[in-house]
């Protein structure tokens, strides 16, 4: 250390502050990054390697970024999954003795990251915290959990006890998607969490103290300014309060601000939302397709017609935490039953909305000190239009509406303060000026006017000095080494007043300078500084008086939120002829003509064919779907699910008429894959997933189960389908309303033991050795699976389908070789085919006795005389009826 030069000696004890992040060091117009962080973020960032002090013994790897540009690359690093510390200069460098002070202002971290020109405007960001209590893997275990928006301020926390507890907090997490989780240094997140579940997922440990009881409930009084967090619903959920403590006093220091945005924090009753598993999520394509994880081709995709930003967030978490309380489910309902049949109120209401910014995150920034001069033109420009939202109450007459209109504060105060203060057209950063409107501040008023009249100013000094002193040459200058002067002729020396003070001496002449040019010369010379300082001043007071008003804001961000995500579900109703569904609490989904809400919108030149679905706990519990590929089998489990889903997020759905029992978790055991990154074979995911089935579905659960034992031996993958369809039927605690799509056609014998099965079929006609979908489910089972078929409609070679069909016909025959191995190969030469035949599947029992090998077996022959063994072979010949 004594060897380096202050500045690195200042970078080190900075950066051993931050080891785990990357220290972004403020040198001038740059961030540098030295040592280790420099290679790094060479290779990251695609920077030239250089270094500072080359070819001596203290030589420094080195790179740097402008630090008007520093946000682009933080995003980059962030998005890499880096920690940045981002270090300011925080003394003016002019007033320094010695090296200028520095300090770290913020870490930015994949959960804390807010900046808005890279986070997705319609998808949260959350950053979560776990703390555990006991053996995480017993039945005593508990758990606290938090996960926070620090772009927002949604705040949600949850507790977990019990044997199946690690999973349900695994569940919620994997639910909201946090990038990284905050722990108690010491107690390692993979010892709480699957492995699996932390996989891309950046992992923070942070002092166990702040995770203690005690200190985590008074971190939270201070934020919230109450004396108990009874009003949150969270008093005496120690574990969760633990969580939501420690992980607001984490971002409280990493981030330098006490986080005013963050107005409350939401109690998250796992009984009161639907839930829904990962694989559930994922073979739903909710919000995400299965395809690359995007958006387009989703059931949100389809439905968000939301003009806002927070309105679209908040649709999306309405379709990834449905409710199941009846009450809500109404109440969404009838409003956006009044909005769907009101087309003139809808138009008015989206007209209004596209004019309002997104409140939330723009609160955010301004309680994290990072939103600019454009930031608060958005966020005027967004209150102006609230008073006309609030004025919608008349129309919107629905209790739910009325809750929100209500819930509306225009904050007029607020308004006509950024109104009067903010320029309509300010820059993009701080320290370009022009941010404050002329008129807010006579000062600011001056101080232009003098920068931009100094000419002026100077003439009409010249002016009235020469009537003053009488002088018609006297001239007022200006020199970059000696300032504003008055210059006199020698001529005319004797003239000169008794205020002027001499400054410098010339060949022809005198300079002379005066109080009042003095005190002009600061001012100017300084005008252009002092604006900006004065501008900065001004803007950071107006920044924290929208801080201040966080809790109306939020209250307000919240109301204006919640109306758009209903009127995003009336467009999508009204666009799609959608009905209202009923709610209610008996285990049974009745569906007439119900449709897929995606594959009908992305349906083109073909009409999608609605089909019913009745399912209940008392006759029709399990309904055993069979039929082709291509049928659509898996549309239709699908449809179903999707429909149940957007019911209970209080959505219209896409049928002619829909009955829905409240369901508490919809299970989605649909397609094939693999985890080769984990050596996770498709037939143990799919098991894993069948297994999470079993292990909790309620019987007030929504089941689908897609081809389950396809990944084995037929035999094996039959059995294992037959077990699950049997303990779903028999087992009380799982007798949940499932739907079962299957090729094993024997499992339609279930229907003739379980007085609760069901067998459905895809309709297919043939034609010309071909098939036609028909795409309409049927009662009934089907006796074929059309795969040679379906295989020439995915254009295999004829000669490829004609061997497959030989094939088949030996498998169906059963046509034995004395070794017990089917006849697959045709005898060299041999040009016939098979004989026509009634195809059968494979029997899973083994078919009744021949009656003939049964009298075989059962004959004495060492007993009979030669008589009774002739008459014992035409008795045979009889039972063969030749």
């Amino acid at each position: 250390m004594d060897a380096l030069t202050p500045m690195l000696r200042q970078y080190r004890q900075v950066k051993s502050e931050h080891p785990d992040a990357i220290l972004m060091f403020r040198l001038g117009d740059f961030y540098e990054m030295f040592y280790d962080d420099a290679l790094v973020a060479s290779r990251a960032l695609s920077l030239t390697l250089t270094a500072r002090g080359r070819g001596t013994s203290t030589e420094a790897p080195m790179c740097g970024v402008p630090y008007h540009a520093a946000d682009g690359y933080i995003a980059r690093l962030v998005g890499r999954g880096y920690r940045v510390a981002v270090c300011d200069q925080v003394e003016d460098a002019r007033q320094a003795k010695g090296i200028v002070r520095r300090a770290v202002t913020r870490v930015v971290s994949p959960g804390t990251f807010t900046d808005p020109a890279h986070l997705p405007a319609r998808e949260p960001n959350y950053i979560a915290a776990v703390v555990s209590e006991g053996d995480v893997a017993g039945p005593a275990a508990a758990f606290g959990c938090a996960v926070l928006d620090l772009s927002t301020g949604d705040f949600r926390i949850s507790e977990h006890r019990g044997a199946g507890a690690r999973g349900a907090l695994a569940e919620l997490l994997a639910g909201f998607g946090p990038r990284e989780i905050v722990h108690r240094e010491g107690a390692a997140p993979d010892a709480i969490l699957p492995h699996e579940r932390l996989e891309g997922l950046l992992l923070t440990a942070a002092p166990s103290w702040r995770f203690a009881r005690d200190t985590a409930y008074r971190t939270l009084l201070d934020r919230f300014g109450t004396t108990s967090l009874e009003g949150f619903g969270c008093e005496g959920k120690d574990l969760a309060v633990a969580a939501a403590g420690g992980l607001l006093a984490h971002l409280k220091e990493t981030q330098k601000a006490d986080l005013r945005h963050v107005t409350r924090v939401a109690w998250q009753e796992a009984s009161e939302v639907m839930m829904l598993d990962a694989a559930t999520r994922r073979t739903l394509e909710i919000v995400e397709n299965a395809r690359d994880g995007g958006r387009d081709g989703t059931l949100l995709a389809v439905i968000d017609q939301s003009r806002t930003a927070m309105g679209g967030r908040l649709l999306r978490d309405w379709l990834l935490r449905p409710l199941t309380l009846r009450e809500p489910i109404e109440a969404r309902l009838e409003a956006v039953g009044l909005l769907a049949e009101r087309p003139a109120e809808r138009t008015t209401l989206a007209a209004l909305l596209d004019q309002v910014h997104d409140l939330e995150r723009l609160l955010g920034r301004c309680a994290l000190g990072t939103a600019n001069a454009r930031d608060l033109v958005a966020l005027r420009d967004s209150l102006r239009v609230l008073p006309a939202i609030a004025g919608r109450s008349v129309a919107l007459e629905t209790p739910l509406f009325a809750r929100l209109l209500t819930g509306v504060d225009v904050l007029g105060d607020l308004h006509a303060r950024l109104h009067e203060a903010v320029a309509d057209d300010p820059p993009a950063t701080l320290r370009e000026g022009r941010m404050i409107r002329d008129g807010f501040s006579a000062e600011l008023d001056e101080l232009r006017a003098l920068r931009r009249d100094s000419q002026g100013v100077l003439a009409a000094i010249e002016t009235r000095e020469r009537q003053r002193t009488g002088i018609g040459s006297l001239k007022v200058r200006y020199n970059k080494v000696f300032g504003y002067s008055i210059e006199v002729s020698n001529a005319n020396r004797g003239l000169v007043p008794a205020d002027y003070v001499r400054k410098q001496t010339l060949v022809g002449g005198e300079r002379y300078i005066t109080p009042e040019l003095k005190d002009l010369e600061h001012r100017v010379l300084t005008a252009e500084e002092r604006i900006i300082a004065l501008e900065q001043e001004m803007f950071v007071a107006l920044r924290e008086a929208v801080a201040a008003q966080a809790e109306r804001l939020r209250a307000t961000a919240g109301a204006i939120a919640a109306l758009d995500a209903l009127l995003a579900l009336a467009l999508a109703a009204a666009d799609g002829a959608w009905v209202r569904p009923r709610i209610v609490e008996e285990p049974r989904l009745t569906i007439r003509e119900g449709r897929h809400p995606v594959v009908e919108r992305l349906l083109r030149g073909e009409r999608f064919v609605p089909n019913d679905c009745l399912v209940d706990a008392d006759e029709r519990q399990i309904l055993i779907l069979t039929g082709p590929n291509m049928g659509g089998k898996s549309t239709y489990l699908r449809q179903v699910a999707l429909i149940a889903l957007l019911a209970q997020a209080g959505s219209f759905v896409p049928a002619a008429a829909a009955e829905v029992g409240l369901v508490d978790r919809i299970f989605s055991r649909v397609g094939a894959s693999d985890n080769l990154a984990r050596g996770q074979s498709t037939f143990l995911v799919e098991m894993n997933e069948t297994a999470n089935i079993l292990n909790n579905a309620t019987a007030r659960s929504l089941i689908l189960l897609d081809e389950v034992g396809r990944g084995t031996s037929t035999f094996d993958g039959l059995s294992i389908a037959w077990s699950v369809a049997e303990h779903l039927h028999d087992t009380p605690q799982v007798a949940a309303r499932t739907l079962f799509a299957t090729h094993y056609h024997e499992l339609t014998e279930l229907a003739l033991t379980k007085k609760r099965v069901v067998n459905l079929k895809m309709l297919v006609r043939e034609w010309n050795d071909s098939i036609v979908f028909l795409r309409k489910v049927v009662e009934g089972s089907a006796d074929r699976s059309y795969g040679i078929q379906v295989a020439r409609l995915a254009g295999l070679p004829r000669e490829v389908l004609d061997r497959a069909r030989e094939v088949l016909a030996n498998l169906e025959r059963e046509e034995l070789a004395r070794d017990g191995r089917p006849k697959l190969a045709r005898h060299a030469g041999d040009a016939s085919g098979p004989a026509t035949h009634e195809p059968a599947q494979i029997g899973l029992f083994a078919p009744p006795e021949d009656p003939v090998i049964g009298a075989l077996r059962e004959a004495s022959i060492e007993t009979m005389t030669p008589i009774e063994a002739l008459n014992f072979l035409a008795g045979l010949k009889d039972k063969l009826g030749r």
